[in-house]
């Protein structure tokens, strides 16, 4: 180009062309810039907002830092051993420290070997997690998993173990936040406590209970590398049905140990030789120790702090609670032994029932086998497999069989008659017992009955028995079944009587007595038990021999309303003011009748019935204590060697301390030559009344000594007569007199305190009067007996030796007493 204009045209052309574009170019790398700042600061927003999404709701670093993972509750008997737990997941909590340091290592071989290295997440196994998960959308198969130790504890931590990719991303969310917020060994350490392993086993320790029936730190090398195998599918690798492929997921393990340092190459191949040595699946161990004890332990617990963990840090079943309770051993067996055999002894003869229950031998039979009640540890519950000529094969819970020969089942059918053994058929359910090499069958009582045991000094309750047997039957006898006490309500009567001016040797005429009810239904006339009368009497003849018609006549004169007060503040019941009632017409249970005796030989002090003396969270510090008396000086450090400071006395009254001594000393005279003389032989001062309601449909027994109270009753759950012969000081007394007998055998032998201000006097307990001299060596010595009374309300008429002994020689000067007696009761203003 020579041109020079034409160069400098073409120069111009380019330099504007270049500068279109520069400009053109500077302005998209302007705009591109934007963009690329757009887009990031949207990928940061969706991040955000992504990361809220997933991560709302997952606990806090801080919360992470008090996490606790669910443990069972403990339940302590009065001695402090350990008796009862209640738990939905077998699981023990150790520290990471007691771990062995090879059963670290399984773990950490067959799970997450880079554990220490990695942050949380392991990176390459979660690209290769989410390949084949991508992989396998649409087939119907699960991607592998690719988490890390720490991805599973937090994966513990979410609720539930939903298949998807937004609990894998919190998943990741909250490993992270774990890896910050505790150490690795925290982490092992609820790894290692929380994973579960099968065999409802909640952590490694509890695994190896199940598994070896060992502890940790006795498990060898082979068991180690076998319970690592199991957090991804415990049942992929069960010993019943895939014994091959645990052994050989085993040894890979013990491979992996190997390549990874933790054991050498001769270890290793040891260990891979041994066999899985697993124990058998146990079945739960039987914690039917004070059943319905425990049962009424679990129920109170559950109303305070809640069933489940949403119910808060101190729930039943997973807050990790230690509870001290005042369950006696060694008084429930005496309670539970006692009551079934009363149970037992009246049901014999009667026939048996029929089966407990009926099965479909098509469905498995054991599992059911294991809910069924047979009350005596040496009684098992069997099902008829067959029958097959003079003998049936019976099957048992663990698997077992046995044989029960015709000769072993030949009570008659009740109400049908014939031998028992013709009428079972395949599927019937039964109690048996073991006689020499066969089985013998045994019958379930259709009658039950409830039983309590308390300590009348503090309300603690000992012993608790609701039935025959617990397993199986949640209704409690003893605190759910309302029964009319009978004459077992009457001390109360005659209690209110004492508070209120009379004495145990007033004198009340044992003779008719009605009242008018209304236009309708006329007059109400009371009999006594055994029919006829007995003319005046002293009070404490009328309760020994429980006699109704001085008991209704007490209680009209005292007045009802006055009467149902007392039962109510004995926490009796709240009835109305009927003169029936007197008689133990009444509504009441087992536990509150016993109490209320038990406020009787606490010299009528206040007393609640506890089965809880206090409950201690995870850690140890007391939540709850039923005994909240203030104690100045209890938690002193150093003891100043003075008096060992006490909680202050209670010192509430329920009634009067010398009425409530006299009560009880009258109803010693009931054992000594009343109702209930077949607890004479004990050898030990005891106090009680026997109780048979109408029909008679229930049968009672409460009292006991001055440290222990217990009360009984036998009936039918839908009430019914137990027979013309049942009465409370042929059936219940003898109940109380076996577990007397046990309970008591190595209690020391102490009088009732009599309180300041009683003055015991010697009277004729027929005549009621006050009684001079000794007693000739030849006459019944029980015609005289020391009495209790008040100060101020002892008895003014006197009898001379000479006079008693002319009184039983002459039936004429028995009647002129007689005469003297009922000019008394006229001049008493006619006490009848």
């Amino acid at each position: 180009m020579n041109d020079p204009a034409a160069e400098t045209q073409h120069f111009r052309l380019r330099r504007e062309a270049d500068g279109w574009r520069g400009r053109i170019g500077r302005l998209w790398g302007r705009r591109l810039v934007r963009i690329v700042a757009a887009l990031a600061v949207l990928a940061l927003i969706g991040s955000v907002v992504l990361w809220a999404l997933f991560a709302r709701g997952l606990p806090s670093a801080e919360a992470l830092l008090t996490y606790e993972p669910p443990l069972p509750s403990t339940v302590r008997g009065i001695d402090g051993m350990p008796v009862h737990s209640f738990a939905r997941e077998r699981r023990v909590e150790l520290a990471f420290d007691e771990y062995p340091r090879l059963l670290v290592g399984a773990y950490l071989s067959a799970e997450d070997k880079t554990f220490f290295e990695h942050s949380g997440i392991d990176y390459p196994g979660l690209a290769g997690a989410v390949f084949d998960y991508v992989s396998k959308i649409g087939s119907g198969r699960r991607a592998r998993g690719g988490s890390t130790i720490t991805q599973q504890v937090a994966k513990n931590l979410l609720v539930g173990d939903e298949y998807s990719v937004s609990r894998k991303v919190r998943e990741a969310i909250l490993a992270h936040r774990i890896e910050g917020a505790l150490t690795k060994p925290q982490i092992l350490e609820l790894y290692l406590n929380q994973i579960f392993l099968g065999r409802n086993a909640y952590g490694v320790q509890s695994a190896a209970r199940a598994y070896f029936a060992k502890d940790v730190g006795e498990l060898t090398l082979p068991e180690m590398a076998y319970l690592a195998i199991l957090p991804k599918a415990p049942s992929n690798y069960s010993p019943e049905r895939h014994a091959d492929r645990a052994i050989e997921r085993r040894n890979w393990v013990l491979g992996q140990m190997q390549a990874n340092g933790f054991i050498t190459p001769a270890q290793m191949r040891d260990a891979q030789a041994a066999p899985l040595g697993i124990v058998g699946r146990q079945a739960p161990e039987r914690q039917d120790a004070g059943g319905y004890f425990m049962e009424e332990v679990r129920r109170q617990l559950i109303d305070r702090y809640g069933e489940a963990g949403k119910d808060g840090p101190h729930s039943v079943y997973s807050g990790g609670l230690w509870i001290r309770s005042s369950f006696d051993p060694a008084v429930q067996k005496a309670t539970e032994t006692a009551l079934r055999d009363g149970l037992v002894r009246y049901d014999r003869g009667k026939g048996w029932r029929g089966p407990i229950r009926q099965l479909d031998l098509a469905q498995p039979w054991a599992p059911v086998l294991n809910e069924v009640g047979v009350g005596y540890d040496d009684w098992r519950a069997a099902v008829i497999l067959n029958k097959s000529g003079g003998e049936a094969t019976i099957g048992f819970a663990d698997g077992s069989t046995g044989t029960l020969p015709r000769w072993a089942a030949a009570m008659p059918k009740r109400g049908v008659g014939g031998q028992a053994f013709a009428f079972m058929k395949p599927g019937d359910v039964i109690a048996v017992k073991r006689e020499g090499g066969n089985w013998a069958l045994r019958n379930i009582p259709a009658v039950s009955g409830g039983m309590v045991a308390e300590n009348p000094h503090t309300g603690q309750v000992l012993a608790m028995q609701g039935g025959f047997d617990a397993k199986g039957a949640s209704f409690n006898r003893a605190t759910q079944a309302l029964r009319q006490p009978g004459s077992s309500f009457k001390p109360f009567v005659y209690a209110t009587a004492l508070e209120n001016g009379m004495t145990p040797a007033s004198i009340i005429v044992d003779g008719p007595f009605c009242v008018y009810q209304s236009a309708r239904l006329g007059r109400k006339c009371f009999r006594n038990f055994s029919g006829g009368n007995a003319g005046p009497q002293t009070m404490r003849w009328g309760v020994e021999q429980s006699r109704n018609l001085m008991t209704v006549r007490t209680a009209s004169m005292t007045g009802m309303k006055k009467i149902v007060k007392t039962a109510r503040d004995m926490g009796i019941g709240d009835y109305s003011p009927v003169l029936s009632i007197s008689l133990g017409a009444g509504e009441t249970t087992v536990l509150r009748l016993t109490n209320a005796y038990a406020m009787l030989a606490n010299q009528g002090r206040m007393l609640k019935p506890t089965l809880i003396d206090y409950v201690q969270d995870r850690r140890g510090k007391v939540i709850w204590r039923a005994d909240t008396r203030p104690c100045e000086g209890c938690n002193m450090k150093d003891w100043d060697g003075k008096a060992m400071p006490r909680p202050r006395a209670r010192s509430a009254q329920a009634i009067d301390a010398m009425s409530a001594y006299q009560t009880v000393h009258i109803l010693e005279g009931v054992v000594q030559r009343g109702t209930a003389t077949v607890l004479r032989d004990l050898g030990r001062p005891l106090f009680g009344k026997t109780g048979t309601s109408t029909g008679p449909t229930n049968v009672w027994f409460v009292g006991g000594s001055a440290d222990l109270v217990a009360g009984v009753y036998m009936g039918y759950d839908q009430p019914r007569p137990l027979g013309s012969y049942a009465q409370g000081g042929t059936v219940a007394a003898p109940i109380f007199k076996q577990f007397a007998a046990a309970a008591m055998k190595d209690m020391p032998v102490v009088p009732f305190r009599a309180p300041a201000g009683i003055r015991m006097v010697r009277i004729d307990r027929k005549s009621g009067r006050r009684v001079f001299g000794a007693w000739p060596s030849d006459e019944p010595k029980a015609a005289v007996i020391w009495e209790a009374f008040k100060p101020e309300s002892e008895p003014r008429r006197t009898i001379r030796r000479e006079e008693l002994t002319r009184r039983s020689d002459a039936p004429a000067a028995r009647r002129a007493e007689a005469a003297r007696d009922n000019d008394f009761l006229q001049r008493q203003g006619g006490i009848y």
